[in-house]
């Protein structure tokens, strides 16, 4: 743990649980919806990474479910705060309208308990139905947040709903959203974007590229989507937090700056694109300590965090020592454990309820 955890303490704002209860209300809710997500799921990544990724739950369950093996994973890690989100396996954006919302409450009300049994510890996010953009989301952010007491919410990188045609898709930069921004900025929420399967499909069904090339590429669009339609210059304030650094995105934006300047429908947005990534805000999550001084030096040392997407194989067990082996300069490693953490409110969920109260 750090040296002064009360006053300085290293969070890792990428952290997931698993909610059982949610998938079972799902299932049992709507069957033929659920199947067909899992049917989605079995051509986006093939039979091989699907049994493999079946393993790998099964081994971390209790990394997944279980607290004192968390926090006991924590201490080793050297973390002193866990930001929780669910499982994005949880977004079930196939679910109609009332069920959608219902499974929102649910997550919000299941992470808060969660978070109730540690919280010098921990801290959460919940969850808002994406497919349905408009008052339900805004409604799911605030139950979230003002009823649950959650510092925000999770999304995808982009909500469908499989073998429905009639059903349009949902981007990042959807007008229907804006009412959820709008709010989320209002409350100071987080807004966590961790992206869950990819519309390319079946030309990533082997080799595991249904994760290790969609997650960056989604992050990529999705980012662009809210760049480049102006989200982030209708709200400067908002908290937009990506997962995974920002994928592709915060180190290849030379193409898109050119775009901005010489293509009129890509002219959306009031600066070149690069210059919102000092209004974004990235987890360490890259793998590579090359790749994470790239992105420093790209996004800036204020908007990076550290992030682990404990406990998936695809995370890291040492995120501390990752960074570390960056040799980032100190002021700017401080940042990414903990400063960058506490300005943007990332606290204990016992510092930040007694803040409220």
């Amino acid at each position: 743990m750090s040296t002064d955890p009360v006053a300085n303490p290293t969070v890792d704002i990428h952290a997931h649980i698993l909610l059982p209860a949610l998938q079972q209300l799902v299932s049992d809710a709507d069957p033929e919806g659920f199947g067909a997500q899992q049917a989605l799921e079995v051509r986006r990544n093939g039979p091989e990474s699907m049994a493999a990724s079946g393993r790998m739950v099964k081994e971390r369950w209790p990394q997944l479910t279980d607290l004192d093996r968390r926090l006991q994973d924590m201490d080793a890690q050297g973390v002193d705060v866990q930001l929780v989100s669910p499982s994005p396996s949880h977004f079930y954006y196939f679910a109609g309208e009332e069920l959608s919302l219902q499974l929102a409450l649910a997550a919000n009300r299941a992470v808060r308990e969660f978070v109730d049994r540690a919280p010098e510890r921990l801290n959460g996010l919940g969850l808002v139905p994406l497919q349905h953009p408009g008052v339900m989301m805004v409604d799911a952010l605030e139950h979230a947040v003002l009823e649950c007491g959650l510092l925000g919410v999770e999304i995808g990188s982009f909500a469908a709903t499989p073998g429905d045609p009639e059903r349009s898709t949902v981007e990042l930069s959807d007008p229907r959203l804006e009412p959820f921004w709008a709010r989320a900025e209002e409350l100071g929420a987080l807004v966590f974007l961790h992206p869950f399967g990819c519309s390319l499909d079946e030309r990533l069904d082997r080799f595991y590229l249904a994760n290790t090339v969609s997650q960056p590429a989604e992050n990529a669009v999705a980012l662009s989507h809210l760049i480049f339609s102006g989200v982030l210059d209708h709200h400067p304030l908002l908290k937009v937090l990506a997962a995974h650094g920002g994928g592709y995105l915060p180190t290849s934006l030379g193409r898109s700056d050119h775009a901005w300047k010489v293509r009129p429908e890509a002219h959306g947005c009031a600066q070149p694109p690069s210059s919102y990534l000092k209004r974004l805000h990235f987890d360490s999550l890259v793998h590579s300590a090359a790749d994470l001084r790239a992105l420093v030096a790209a996004a800036g040392p204020e908007q990076v965090l550290l992030g682990s997407d404990y406990p998936f194989d695809m995370g890291s067990d040492l995120p501390v020592d990752e960074v570390r082996a960056a040799s980032l300069a100190a002021d700017d490693e401080a940042k990414v454990l903990a400063g960058n953490a506490a300005a943007l409110g990332i606290t204990p969920a016992s510092v930040s309820t007694a803040r409220t109260a």
